[in-house]
């Protein structure tokens, strides 16, 4: 009988990316993948630990794995192995503890334990890039990893930490993994890393590779996940051009106020910001932007606060991820004065996704009688779900294939929390 895998992923789209990859070694290999709440032989979690929440729910998803399945094997890996490394291994029902530059090796690490060979996972051989081409993962789309870790230290941040300092794909190696992944029929990529503007490889930056990836043959189309507004030049704005380009970025803003962008030692200021929002939008007018947003920030006064939402509803993103604050033990943050108090952070966090979701409504409003290009995701009762190129959900009345483009006008809105577009 085959033995069963099955994958839990919390965070960002890197972690995604390196599950699908992983999700595609097992399979290879002969495992039955299966949800994470079925029986199966062994648990690997890839975790987050970017904030207290993030945390808790690596925590939890860790024990759920432990109590409900007792002798199976639990691999923990992600950035939680990086941090809390020491006290994992102390946990019960813990098999191995695997940190990120080993994670694409954990099959090598199960195999021997089943097996019966003894095998540490510091005994695994570290490569930040040795993950298979997905082809069995649990996403539509194609995550491409160009880079990891990054060297900005921003005050609040622990990724630096637990993924290194930044270090860039060969490109090479990149345009062959998009090469492959098209050629086993992806429709989609999405460049991924920790700080991709930062790429560099042999003198190739990041706008250097973009115009090298759509220069690929193949019917597919290019989106860039997260990205710091900082670094990348003119030219990026003109690659979008492209038709191959999706007109959507996830530009980190993280706060609205100078002062408060200044402790976070971040590499722009609210002036820049808007440039470059203001340089998509002269060429491309219906451009989506979507952010993160930090509320609570050590030293953040109500009037930082309210020039947040001022900038927030000014632009008018999308969708923002917005996070409290959480002390990162580490960071120059943890040792700052002013900690705001959890009540402030938290009122402070619910006011800021009230003015997402007011935002949301309004921006998919004005795609109404406009043209979608959806990549075709799920097919329910002669209903088709996917994303358009401006990465907003729409559903349509289609009974076919999936992992297909098909353009849509799009007619109207539905109702419900999160409201998607409708073609009729």
């Amino acid at each position: 009988m085959k033995r069963k895998a099955a994958f839990k992923t919390l965070g960002c789209r890197l972690n995604l990316f390196e599950t699908d990859a992983m999700v595609t070694d097992f399979y290879k290999t002969g495992y039955e993948i299966v949800p994470f709440t079925d029986q199966a032989d062994v648990y690997i979690v890839n975790t987050c630990t970017v904030t207290n929440a993030s945390d808790h729910k690596s925590k939890n998803t860790i024990n759920q794995a432990v109590r409900r399945n007792p002798g199976s094997l639990v691999v923990v890996t992600g950035c939680m192995a990086n941090s809390r490394k020491e006290w994992l291994e102390e946990r019960e029902g813990i098999s191995y503890v695997v940190e990120n530059n080993r994670k694409s090796s954990v099959l090598s690490l199960v195999d021997a334990h089943f097996r019966g060979e003894m095998l540490h996972p510091e005994d695994l051989k570290p490569d930040l890039f040795g993950f298979s081409v997905t082809e069995k993962g649990f996403h539509t789309r194609s995550f491409i990893k160009i880079q990891d870790g990054c060297n900005n230290f921003c005050s609040f941040c622990i990724v630096p930490h637990v993924r290194g300092r930044a270090t860039s794909r060969p490109m090479n190696a990149v345009l062959h993994n998009i090469r492959q992944v098209v050629d086993a029929g992806f429709k989609e990529v999405v460049l991924t890393g920790i700080n991709i503007s930062r790429y560099c490889d042999e003198g190739i930056c990041f706008e250097d590779l973009i115009e090298k990836i759509l220069q690929l043959d193949g019917n597919f189309r290019l989106r860039i996940s997260s990205i710091e507004p900082e670094g990348f030049a003119e030219k990026l704005i003109d690659l979008f051009s492209h038709p191959k380009m999706c007109p959507h970025l996830h530009l980190c803003l993280q706060s609205g106020s100078d002062k408060i962008l200044l402790q976070m030692r971040r590499q722009y200021n609210l002036r820049q910001f808007y440039s470059m929002i203001n340089g998509f939008r002269k060429h491309y007018p219906g451009f989506n932007f979507t952010t993160d947003i930090i509320t609570g920030f050590p030293g953040e006064t109500d009037e930082d606060f309210m020039q947040t939402c001022k900038v927030v509803e000014d632009i008018g993103f999308s969708h923002i991820h917005t996070f409290k604050y959480s002390v990162r033990q580490g960071t120059r943050a943890a040792k700052m004065s002013e900690q705001i108090p959890e009540s402030i952070r938290h009122r402070r966090s619910e006011i800021i996704r009230e003015i997402s979701e007011t935002n949301k409504i309004r921006y998919r409003k004005t795609l109404i009688g406009k043209e979608q290009t959806v990549l075709v995701e799920k097919i329910r009762n002669g209903i088709a779900g996917g994303y358009g190129e401006h990465y907003v959900p729409v559903e349509f009345k289609y009974n076919s294939e999936k992992n297909a483009f098909r353009t849509v006008k799009i007619t109207g809105i539905s109702d419900g929390t999160d409201p998607v577009l409708i073609s009729s």
